[in-house]
């Protein structure tokens, strides 16, 4: 069942408190705006055990986050990240690194707002952030179906699901819905998971396309 506008707009603020910190200072949103090292637009392509997918970048849509994308994946920050909140009928979450230690280095540096310019509508990707503005930091979230309602809460598309891969975003295992609790994964990681949650798919890897 998909959830009220209300009840998921605040539960989606909540859960991505674990992963962000707070209010972005100023350091961190020029190291996003002035890196520019997504350059171009771009593709990502995503082996998970579910199922491949790309994810089609345009940095004008929302630079900072594009960067803050590039920057992650050239890391292989997402390499090993669970679907740890996967909700039908609304979209499915990921991005809290499975060893505490990569994802602290990450948590602690939000990234500037961008406007919004493209609609959270189904296979758009976007930052997860919290009620605080410039709050973005790792996690993501792919859109099942239109939720243009966050529009106006500033969360901004950067991507889209390349046609076709959206067959593997919906294949992704929903058994544990909203249950994995996040402070929990950034706190143990992956062990935590694994042993409460052995069926979660995840990201193989991520890797930009040549």
């Amino acid at each position: 069942m998909r959830l009220g506008p209300l009840a998921a707009l605040v539960g989606f603020m909540l859960a991505a408190c674990s992963g962000g910190g707070g209010s972005a200072d100023v350091d961190a949103g020029e190291r996003s705006a002035d890196a520019s090292v997504g350059g171009d637009d771009f593709s990502v392509v995503f082996q998970t055990t579910a199922g491949e997918f790309t994810v089609d970048v345009t940095r004008d849509w929302s630079p900072n986050g594009a960067d803050r994308f590039a920057e992650l994946v050239d890391s292989g920050f997402y390499d090993g990240c669970r679907f740890f909140r996967v909700v039908p009928g609304f979209m499915v979450q990921f991005g809290i690194n499975g060893d505490p230690a990569t994802h602290a280095m990450w948590k602690d540096s939000p990234i500037q707002d961008d406007p919004v310019v493209e609609s959270n509508v189904r296979g758009y990707v976007s930052f997860a952030q919290t009620a605080d503005p410039n709050s973005r930091t790792t996690q993501l979230f792919i859109n099942y179906v239109d939720n243009s309602f966050l529009d106006p809460m500033n969360f901004s598309p950067f991507g889209v699901v390349r046609s076709g891969g959206m067959d593997s975003v919906d294949a992704i295992n929903s058994e544990y819905g909203e249950v994995p609790n996040q402070t929990q994964i950034t706190n143990v990681g992956t062990s935590y998971l694994d042993e409460n949650f052995p069926n979660l798919d995840f990201v193989q890897t991520a890797r930009r396309a040549p």
